[in-house]
């Protein structure tokens, strides 16, 4: 199910990898290798309708059912299939900036929204970007499926991550613009953020893009010390999105900190997952394409209600 460990690529190592474009492929092309890796058995049994999954199918079709029975990979035919209009939305603020045992949280957001979109793309699916983070920088790619298009989404999604996650400005935003933008089609809405968001703002939005229709995935991303907090000795600590300062014995605050990250992660995920949005969590130092296809696998484990467009 997963990639071989010899074939996973460290996000750091990928993070140096050529362009945009050739990074998201490597993304895809590991996680769909993942995806056609099964151990098969011998079995001859066929299904009406039905056909062996092979690189470049279609992972919104494959079913489940079929290879709990013959533990192979078996995708369903349809006559036709809606277009899909996707809406990724990049978190760009201060804090996705944070780098400790891992790439950015603001790169590693982008990667996986790079793949997604080069994915979308290929599948002949509409795609958007928008961004959030600083307050005097609007991006916004309106969704289109033509294949010229995904130079341009890459293009704007290089340079917000270039420039590492700035400004106090939550997602809120930009999900409050997507439900305008989509007021009258269902859309697929896929966030990639901390969801550090001190009035949980970003929750009450996501569970009421769901309640609307839409289908929506989170993916939260936190820096390995964020969840670990691997400190020791009197350490100063900085806000990214305010001017505070703090200077602590970490050991004196870890129990109470990683208590309070527990509650957080906690909330976030019984929030959301309450809501029928569906979640997942990862941190900066696992493998992009391991990430991708946990993604993926929960969306092709969706019924047609949820994929509709």
């Amino acid at each position: 199910m997963r990639a071989h460990p010899a074939e996973r690529i460290d996000p750091t190592q990928l993070a140096r990898l050529g362009s945009l474009p050739i990074k998201a492929r490597v993304i895809v092309e590991g996680a769909l290798s993942g995806m056609h890796r099964a151990s098969l058995h011998g079995s001859s049994v066929e299904f009406a309708e039905h056909k062996e999954y092979s690189p470049g199918d279609e992972l919104r079709h494959v079913d489940w059912k079929a290879y709990a029975k013959v533990d192979r990979y078996y995708v369903k035919q349809f006559e036709q299939e809606s277009q899909l209009t996707i809406y990724l939305v990049l978190d760009a603020s201060a804090s996705m900036a944070f780098a400790g045992g891992g790439i950015p949280k603001v790169e590693y957001a982008g990667l996986s929204l790079a793949a997604l979109a080069y994915l979308a793309i290929q599948q002949q699916d509409k795609v958007g970007l928008v961004a959030s983070g600083d307050r005097a920088i609007e991006t916004l790619v309106p969704p289109r499926a033509r294949t010229t298009h995904l130079h341009d989404l890459l293009s704007v999604l290089d340079t917000v991550m270039a420039k590492g996650g700035r400004g106090d400005e939550s997602p809120a935003t930009a999900l409050r613009r997507i439900a305008e933008l989509s007021r009258r089609r269902r859309s697929l809405i896929i966030l990639a953020s901390d969801l550090f968001d001190p009035g949980d703002e970003t929750l009450g939005l996501l569970a009421q893009l769901r309640a609307q229709h839409h289908d929506v995935s989170v993916l939260h991303i936190l820096d390995p010390h964020e969840t670990t907090f691997p400190y020791d000795g009197l350490t100063q600590f900085e806000s990214l999105e305010t001017t505070n300062k703090m200077l602590v014995n970490p050991i004196a605050i870890k129990r109470d900190y990683l208590a309070r990250m527990q509650a957080f992660l906690t909330r976030c995920k019984s929030t959301l997952t309450g809501a029928g949005v569906d979640y997942h969590f990862t941190t900066t130092d696992r493998p992009l394409e391991t990430t991708l296809l946990d993604l993926l696998v929960a969306r092709s484990r969706l019924g047609p209600a949820r994929r509709a467009g």
